[in-house]
């Protein structure tokens, strides 16, 4: 499966596109100012869409994130800072309920931006409905009558990223050009996992892994089956009618893996979304020590396999596959100290395979000395989920000071 998705994975790679539709771009960030003006200046430097618009919200930050990216910004008019100090209502997630204000916002921006063109070529201004609200709303309360489905065509491109992420001057437009040549409502391009603490190299290698080399993902690209779905937060590509039409981060509002929920949800409205791997476009570095590692892992990963059962299941094959094979070539003989080898080589083979879809196709000594620490990894994991499922049962689980919420 590995080998598969090596060879058949479709790599974002640089590309001479102008995007002509209007292009979003919203970033929740609550105490990113150490992260969030590099990223300004990588949106700053897009190529080949002349429609682009930028939308920061401040989530309530501690730490000067406001005052950052302000500095960061500039005169630039395409950007938008916004802050937000309420906290997020019943039943919603810290980031879903920022990306919902961000994503309101941004359709105020485009149906203004729609009645000013309509009224420059004498076309009947859109009915004023079509600004909805900047407040997410609670789960339950009624939609607006336009929405959602009422988009108009001139809706474009809504992109989320995180404020962690790196982006290179043709990400965006390649991007999009992505979404629109394959009529998908959601192009998730995978960021190249930099890692550089012991505990990072240790353990981030394993999110691409554990998709590379176990979906076939040319074929999930074409299916709508939800089961199939994968997707990464950190740089999430939508049709914003698509988005609109499902209700967005309403239709997620407290699951602590909002990326794949929605994806999910997309593909049970016979919507496709599509992954691709995008290592020479984009790269991020999530954490930045062991201790951030484990509060980011222990906040969902309870959630990973639908619960406790699901979790020891997976717990057992990882163990039987990961730890039986080293300990049989280190401890046996003859023909099971052979067989061992062979299982321990078939699985950092998997990793290589895996790190090298992810990052486009080079690989360095770090990246063969953590998938010959592999079964270290799998042992670090399943702490990880394990500490998850404690913090969950317990009602402990937070994330950025906030606590976290879910009815799975």
């Amino acid at each position: 499966m590995a080998l598969a998705n090596r060879l058949g994975v479709r790599q974002l790679r640089p590309g001479e596109h102008t995007i002509d539709e209007p292009v979003t771009v919203c970033i929740p960030a609550r105490d990113e100012a150490a992260r969030l003006p590099a990223l300004i200046a990588d949106l700053r430097a897009q190529q080949g869409i002349p429609n682009l618009r930028v939308l920061i919200l401040d989530d309530a930050s501690t730490d000067g994130t406001h005052q950052a990216a302000a500095a960061a910004i500039d005169a630039d008019r395409r950007f938008t800072l916004m802050r937000n100090d309420i906290e997020p209502p019943a039943g919603w997630n810290g980031k879903t309920a920022a990306c919902a204000r961000l994503a309101r916002h941004a359709r105020i921006i485009t149906a203004e931006t729609a009645v000013r063109a309509s009224a420059q070529h004498g076309i009947a201004a859109l009915d004023s409905t079509a600004t909805g609200h900047l407040a997410p709303r609670p789960p339950g309360e009624p939609q607006p009558s336009n929405a959602p489905g009422a988009v108009p065509a001139s809706a474009g491109t809504l992109i989320f990223l995180d404020a962690d992420i790196r982006i290179a001057p043709t990400a965006l437009a390649s991007a999009v050009s992505e979404l629109r040549r394959t009529g998908a409502a959601l192009v998730c391009p995978w960021p190249l996992q930099l890692a550089e603490s012991a505990a990072e190299r240790l353990v981030q290698p394993l999110l691409c892994w554990s998709w590379a080399a176990t979906l076939p993902v040319p074929l999930a690209n074409r299916t709508a089956f939800p089961s199939m779905a994968v997707a990464c937060g950190q740089f999430l590509v939508f049709d914003a009618a698509a988005y609109q039409a499902l209700g967005g981060h309403t239709a997620v509002a407290n699951d602590v893996t909002e990326d794949l929920a929605i994806a999910r949800a997309l593909r049970r409205t016979g919507a496709l979304t599509t992954l691709v791997a995008a290592g020479p476009l984009a790269r991020t570095r999530m954490y930045r020590n062991a201790g951030e590692l484990e509060d980011g892992y222990t906040r969902w990963l309870w959630s990973a396999y639908g619960g406790v059962l699901g979790s020891a299941a997976v717990a057992g094959l990882a163990a039987t596959a990961y730890w039986v094979p080293p300990l049989a070539a280190a401890l046996g003989r003859g023909k099971t100290r052979r067989t061992g080898l062979l299982g321990y080589a078939a699985a950092i083979t998997t990793r290589l395979l895996a790190r090298s879809t992810e990052t486009g196709g080079q690989l360095g000594l770090t990246d063969i000395r953590a998938a010959l620490a592999h079964p270290l990894a799998v042992a670090a994991y399943l702490r990880l989920s394990a500490m998850s499922h404690r913090a969950h049962r317990h009602g402990g689980l937070t994330w950025k000071g906030r606590a976290l919420t879910s009815d799975r």
